[in-house]
């Protein structure tokens, strides 16, 4: 998936401004900047929630998008299980209510076990804390089974062995075929990802693989640590951006 000169915001304001990014297919792809850099409209875009004023998403097939909101996003007062919960993912494939099926169910088990919410199935989803919450939404977006899986800082508010847990499927979700797409500001978790792209002020600050591109996002931040091989060049903005292959 390519974007090429791509600018996309709300009402009259641009948020992104210029993007020109490449996001390889079957690949985890972390988006690492600061709150308002345009993280959570980058997804929008690509989920196709947000459209593009200027330039062009460039696609080799057309995907078929799943996108894990932040679970502040999701009412408490939905008056679900989360059993239902998970099961809303299969709407992608049955439709609106409608019955599932053996397979469905088998999908909505799975998906309950992989992210450690199965003993909290039969549970109302606003009795559940933030963090259990949080898996659960990622576990529906699971259970699209979709060819694209976008998450706005799906680790966000979760314990230490809950990050694990989330940085875990996800990979096994890359290395399964999905073109996966995640937001965080946390440079650790974006070193787990096989690509990265840094955002700030809205446009595209540095791309490429994340040890280099976090070692440039640290350093912009006046941060320490060790150089890497590859080059990293300073751009207009003042981030470094990382060349070679991205």
């Amino acid at each position: 998936m390519e974007l090429d000169g791509v600018y996309a915001g709300y009402g009259r304001r641009d948020v992104l401004r210029g993007i020109d990014a490449v996001i390889p297919a079957g690949a985890v792809t972390a988006l690492v900047g600061p709150n308002g850099s345009g993280k959570s409209t980058l997804l929008g875009l690509l989920a196709g929630t947000v459209r593009a004023r200027r330039g062009r998403v460039v696609s080799a097939r057309r995907p078929r998008p799943a996108l894990v909101a932040q679970r502040s996003a999701v009412s408490d007062a939905l008056p679900v299980t989360v059993r239902e919960a998970v099961a809303m993912g299969r709407w992608a494939h049955r439709g609106f209510w409608r019955p599932l099926t053996g397979r469905d169910r088998t999908v909505v088990g799975e998906c309950l076990e992989r992210m450690g919410v199965a003993d909290l199935a039969d549970r109302r989803l606003g009795e559940l804390s933030g963090g259990q919450r949080q898996r659960v939404l990622v576990a529906q977006g699971l259970a699209q089974e979709s060819d694209l899986l976008l998450l706005d800082e799906p680790s966000a508010g979760l314990d230490h062995r809950s990050q694990e847990r989330v940085r875990l499927v996800l990979g096994r979700v890359g290395a399964g075929g999905t073109t996966v797409v995640h937001a965080t500001h946390d440079s650790q978790e974006a070193l787990e990802a096989d690509h990265c792209l840094v955002l700030v002020d809205g446009a595209l600050a540095a791309s490429g693989p994340p040890a280099d591109v976090v070692w440039a996002w640290d350093a912009a931040r006046g941060r320490t640590g060790a150089r890497p091989e590859r080059s990293v060049e300073p751009v207009a903005s003042g981030v470094p951006s990382v060349s070679g292959r991205s």
